[in-house]
């Protein structure tokens, strides 16, 4: 959960010294002009245009301004595990993402409209992923099954659809070895058998529960037709759909 607390903008003209403190939550200090030094902990570091500082909770900090500053900062709360990783000054993304996304926070603070802190905290979690993308942080990389789950949890909205292993692959961003690969390595099926059992457990139940014709359940469950619904049916059953829906009313 990530919450935001405050956000500031300040100007610090050249010979401001900032003296040691330090907060209960984590702050990110943008300095958009200026350039000085900050120890974060008990390092030093550099800090000029388009760097920020990252001070995570209870770590003392201080700001040396060599020249005039404008600065943005914000007070959070996150409880992101690649968070807890970083502390110190860092460098913007070419596109400033980080820097925009404050000022759309500072934006929505300004104009207070319904719902503006909800919505601050979802632009926190932006940044939150922009800087652990921008920073590399260990803890951060999503492993690949996740990307696999996405494509799971599409094939169970539409498993009645046409689906090929290749698309599914495409959405997953592996190649079609790869995704087959992870697929069965989360799961326990390959792609195509998983979409198989999907389409015979919902023909089960429309045998079961609806008066439906036996090419209507083969249309409805994603079948090509009749013929292979009810070859698939019987290797997997043992009993033809028919036998089965006597058997199971």
């Amino acid at each position: 959960m990530e919450r935001v607390l405050y956000i500031v903008s300040a100007f610090h003209e050249t010979g401001t010294y900032i003296p040691p403190h330090q907060h209960e939550c984590y702050e990110l200090v943008y300095y958009i002009h200026g350039a000085g030094t900050t120890n974060v902990g008990p390092r030093s570091y550099h800090f000029r245009p388009s760097s920020f500082a990252l001070i995570p909770p209870n770590h003392k900090h201080d700001e040396n301004h060599r020249d005039d500053a404008d600065i943005l900062f914000i007070g959070f709360l996150s409880d992101h595990p690649g968070m807890s990783t970083l502390q110190g000054v860092y460098e913007d993304d070419k596109e400033h993402s980080v820097l925009q996304t404050l000022r759309r926070m500072q934006e929505e603070f300004k104009r207070k409209r319904d719902g503006f802190a909800e919505l601050m905290n979802l632009q926190l979690s932006e940044i939150t992923v922009h800087l652990l993308r921008l920073l590399g942080a260990a803890d951060f990389h999503s492993p690949s099954e996740d990307r696999v789950q996405y494509v799971l949890n599409y094939m169970d909205e539409h498993y009645r659809h046409k689906l090929s292993v290749t698309t599914l692959a495409e959405m997953s961003g592996y190649s079609y070895d790869r995704f087959r690969h992870l697929f069965k390595e989360r799961f326990g099926f390959s792609p195509l058998r998983y979409l198989l059992l999907k389409r015979l457990n919902y023909a089960k139940s429309l045998l079961q529960h609806t008066q439906m014709h036996i090419s209507e359940i083969s249309a409805a469950a994603g079948f090509v037709n009749d013929s292979q619904f009810c070859n698939m049916f019987k290797r997997e059953t043992g009993v033809s759909p028919r036998t089965f829906r006597i058997r199971t009313k």
